[in-house]
């Protein structure tokens, strides 16, 4: 808690930063479960090269692509563009924890120079001396601050490199799968 005491008012900042960043990494993880993007039986069906069974539904990302792949008949342009726009999907709210990454060490490095600058700003001309209280409380605001910032800036960052991984490899499924669904088409007109 002596962390905290000594932050001032850069607390309020650096602790919607901190929920922030909590906020948008569980609702990323939580959006980019299998079962939320393209379900195990789905990919199954694509590697067997049976992409015809693979019912089209509301449920997940890739099954949404297939409904709109069944039901408007689309070429495969159409087909790669829906696609895209539902992969969009898996990047939302990520450019908030981008600013976090950002934003919270910059805050930190605002509480340390306020910190500072409350330090060397009350040395006395004549003696050299500072009030020793104002001495102690600019020092614990500089580091206080400083390491909160950084404390929510590393953890936001590793959650952010978690998360953009994951959307890769999650796109590249869809990608494979809307290439499935693409050569069943083609197939299917040159028979």
């Amino acid at each position: 808690m002596d962390l905290f005491a000594n932050v001032g008012v850069f607390i309020y900042p650096l602790m919607a930063c901190s929920l922030l960043a909590v906020f948008v990494t569980v609702e990323r993880l939580i959006s980019l479960r299998s079962a939320k993007v393209i379900e195990p039986h789905i990919v199954d069906s694509f590697i067997s090269g049976e992409p015809d069974k693979v019912e089209g539904d509301t449920k997940s990302i890739m099954g949404r692509i297939v409904r709109f792949h069944r039901q408007q008949k689309p070429d495969a342009e159409a087909l790669i563009a829906f696609a895209r726009m539902e992969v969009s999907q898996l990047e939302r709210g990520l450019f908030l924890l981008e600013a976090v990454i950002g934003a919270a060490p910059l805050l930190g490095l605002l509480g340390t120079v306020t910190g500072l600058t409350q330090v060397f700003g009350n040395f006395f001309a004549e003696s050299g001396l500072t009030n020793p209280d104002v001495f102690t409380s600019g020092i614990a605001m500089a580091l206080n601050t400083t390491i909160i910032g950084l404390a929510i800036a590393i953890p936001s960052l590793v959650a952010h490199a978690y998360i953009t991984r994951r959307i890769e490899w999650l796109s590249v499924r869809i990608g494979i799968g809307v290439e499935c669904l693409s050569k069943s088409e083609r197939d299917k007109i040159v028979d």
